[in-house]
């Protein structure tokens, strides 16, 4: 797969009733990783939880490992293009509703960085970690 295919980056859908441009997207380098993570793992979902740990880093889990409820927002969906079967690829962003009330006023880009960040993250053995950068909007 040719990187340049994402060299723009992915912007999210728009899920938020009321709203009129994204509210998240994936930087060029989150786009290959998640693609190459799909690759390796399936389909894939991301939850920003705010908690203790890692609070600025989005978990990145095999869909439906992380169970979500009314305890959480959709803030957008990632097409990554179909699979190589023809199979669409989409990635859910998840943020827990406490976190989206602090951080409503923001757009958030995912991004990579070098370096281990929580275990529970599928990218974590490749010795990076997905970071959330955010801008006000």
């Amino acid at each position: 797969m040719a990187l340049d295919r994402f060299a723009d980056g992915i912007a999210g859908s728009i899920t938020l009733t009321g709203e009129s441009s994204p509210r998240v997207q994936l930087a060029p380098v989150a786009a290959a990783l998640l693609d190459r993570l799909w690759s390796a793992h399936g389909p894939l979902m991301f939850h920003q939880s705010g908690g203790c740990c890692d609070g600025s880093s989005p978990m990145c889990y095999p869909a439906g490992e992380f169970v979500t409820s009314d305890a959480d927002v959709l803030l957008g969906e990632f097409d990554l293009g179909p699979h190589a079967a023809g199979r669409e690829r989409v990635v859910p962003f998840w943020m827990s509703v406490e976190q989206f009330a602090y951080w409503r006023h923001t757009h958030l880009t995912v991004d990579v960085v070098a370096g281990r960040g929580s275990g529970f993250s599928v990218e974590a053995p490749e010795g990076v970690r997905f970071l959330i950068r955010s801008r006000l909007i």
